[in-house]
């Protein structure tokens, strides 16, 4: 085993939500089954043996539980085959509320699923139908009920702020009852702008309206502070949990860890490179089936990619980067090859240096694609390690 964390793609959804860029289409039955099938072959070509250790799996989205519940038996029954489930730290699912009923609580617990992700967004049932969501406010109390019911302690609470026509209040509005829940993990995300959705498009005519950039800002600073309030630590800069609760699966990613990925669209991190899976469905079942290598790229990783990825996945935790982690990694510490770097974003109050760690200030978080975009590297500024 190259990697210790698995992700699986499932791109279903009964609609597609407005703003969303990932591989997604709409449910149909039949080419469900046929994925499952394709997903089956990929996974079973590209991993040896049965019972394979990881320390956590992830099933994303798209709406994984848009499967029906033979189909949701059929990826189940796969992933228990090859994957030592029951070691597994972390086991979770993406889910819709609404999504769930006894019959699919049941059979995610039986097979040792201990997380669910739920996509809330916002508590507004008008905002929600503009989202392209099919879900009500309702969904969500019901949906959280039955998974308290049926054993699951950790769940997640997905949300998007800076909507179109969202008000700061209005985003007050949804975060105290979002908190209400007293889940153990929220995760909030300012509103993207991605190519090849309904929200580009009419953003693109003027059509789009945002909230002012300041009024983005004060939606963020209330979002930390209610967070404080309620006891659950930012441990990433969208992301908060009560002690213990951190999403494993994701600081996999932000600790620039290895991870294999399954399923149109999907992406995985191995040693030395990067490879990205065929998108299109037809394309994606065919290759498969084939030869259960539906690769449609491979970007090779040197040292110079791996010290970047490094530095832009490390500064978005709250604790930063360790001083010493990096030079247990590398053989050298980072101020070799970022020394101009690291004093001009100090003297722009955009990063400091406590207890061993890099991370971004306050006022860096605000400016984080602009820290990040400091720490490209030219190959000839490797000649200083070499």
């Amino acid at each position: 085993m190259k990697a210790q964390s698995v992700y699986i793609h499932i791109p279903f959804c009964q609609q597609i939500c407005h703003y969303c860029d990932f591989t997604k289409f709409f449910y149909n039955e039949k080419l469900a089954t046929e994925y499952i099938e394709a997903l089956s072959n990929e996974i079973n070509t590209q991993i040896k043996g049965t019972k394979n250790q990881v320390r956590t799996i992830f099933i994303g989205g798209g709406t994984p539980t848009a499967l029906n519940l033979e189909q949701l038996r059929s990826l189940m029954q796969l992933i228990d085959s090859k994957f030592n489930i029951a070691g597994a730290s972390e086991f979770c699912i993406e889910a819709n509320p609404g999504d769930f009923d006894k019959e699919k609580a049941k059979l995610l617990k039986s097979y040792g699923v201990n997380r669910v992700s739920l996509g809330v967004q916002v508590f507004d049932d008008a905002m929600l139908e503009e989202l392209g969501r099919v879900h009500k406010i309702k969904d969500v109390y019901s949906t959280i009920n039955l998974l308290q019911q049926y054993g699951f302690d950790n769940i997640s609470l997905d949300m998007i702020y800076a909507l179109p026509n969202q008000t700061v209040e209005h985003f007050r509005q949804t975060l105290d009852e979002a908190l209400s829940f007293n889940l153990p993990h929220y995760s909030a995300y300012a509103l993207q702008i991605e190519p090849k959705t309904v929200f580009y498009q009419r953003y693109h005519k003027g059509k789009l309206h945002r909230p002012p950039q300041e009024e983005e800002v004060r939606m963020y600073d209330i979002l930390k502070e209610s967070m404080k309030c309620n006891g659950l630590k930012q441990y990433e800069i969208s992301n908060f949990a009560k002690p213990d609760y951190e999403s494993m699966h994701n600081l996999v990613y932000w600790q620039n860890e290895h991870y294999y990925g399954f399923g149109a669209g999907a992406h995985g991190y191995l040693p030395g490179k990067r490879s990205g899976n065929i998108r299109p469905l037809p394309a994606y079942i065919k290759q498969a089936m084939e030869n259960g290598y539906p690769i449609l790229n491979i970007e090779e990783i040197g040292i110079k990619e791996m010290i970047e990825e490094e530095m832009f996945l490390g500064l978005r935790k709250m604790e930063g980067i360790s001083d010493r982690h990096f030079i247990n990694k590398f053989g050298f510490s980072y101020e070799l090859l970022y020394k101009d770097t690291l004093s001009y974003l100090g003297d722009k109050g955009w990063i400091m240096r406590d207890a061993g760690y890099l991370r971004l200030t306050d006022q860096g978080i605000l400016f984080g694609n602009e820290v990040f975009a400091q720490f490209l590297l030219e190959e000839n500024d490797l000649s200083v390690v070499r």
